[in-house]
């Protein structure tokens, strides 16, 4: 039984004459009656009175009716439910990001909600190492990074160019320099975002290939908490003391 079928029985109930179903339907009459005659084996059931003229309906027909009309009625609401998601008109975006990759958004999903205020946004917080997956996994439509992902299925396009840098408090020393090498870096004291990312990793192989100390003494885990830190460190790192193996 499929709908084709279910279709046919629904135009042949309603114009209570096969041929009639066969000129709205644009088929022959024995094509008609033969999709009728199959339906009825699989089902087991006949489903017309073929005594009546008038194309009655057994009573296994009016209890298929009634499910054939509803079968019909969820295939055009799917389809209508398709059209209005392909033209933006309802449905749900998700959108996979991490704690700053989700300040980014925030224009641009205004404007997105301005355009297409039917369409739900979900941004939901993820580590950045795992955006990826959830959008493998289709968790997320869509995911917004700070890295190129390595994954073949996956496409990306650069939306915004950003860089590190460094950030002090005002009373801090290096708060007038112009530049700062990592030299100097190597004797101060970083607050750094816990979280494993590709920039943790970014700045902790830069020190090491410069061969420079990262002394990462205080460990926080979100970027706000960090930026509000920074004013309250006043101490200098301690100097650390090289001792001989064996003294």
């Amino acid at each position: 039984m499929d709908l084709a079928q279910l279709e046919v029985f629904l135009t042949v109930a309603r114009e209570k004459r096969f041929s009639r179903a066969a000129e709205k339907l644009y088929r022959t009459q024995s094509a008609v009656s033969q999709s009728i005659r199959k339906l009825e084996e699989e089902l087991g059931e006949p489903l017309f009175d073929r005594s009546s003229r008038d194309g009655l309906l057994t009573d296994a027909g009016r209890l298929l009716q009634e499910y054939a009309e509803r079968l019909l009625n969820l295939r055009d609401d799917a389809h209508g439910a398709l059209v209005e998601l392909r033209q933006l008109h309802k449905g749900k975006l998700a959108i996979a990001a991490n704690e700053f990759t989700a300040l980014y958004l925030l224009p641009v999903l205004a404007e997105f909600r301005r355009l297409h205020p039917m369409i739900r946004i979900a941004v939901n917080r993820s580590f950045g190492s795992h955006i990826p997956d959830d959008v493998l996994r289709h968790n997320s439509e869509l995911g917004v990074l700070t890295y190129d992902p390595q994954e073949a299925q996956l496409r990306s396009i650069v939306v915004y160019l950003d860089e590190l840098i460094l950030v002090v408090p005002p009373s801090h020393p290096l708060a007038a320099a112009h530049q700062v090498s990592i030299r100097q870096l190597g004797a101060e004291m970083f607050v750094a975002h816990n979280v494993p990312s590709p920039y943790r990793d970014k700045v902790i192989g830069a020190f090491q290939r410069h061969k420079t100390p990262l002394h990462m003494d205080i460990e926080l885990p979100t970027l706000q908490a960090i930026k509000r830190f920074l004013p309250q460190v006043r101490q200098p790192i301690p100097r650390r003391a090289s001792i001989p193996e064996g003294g």
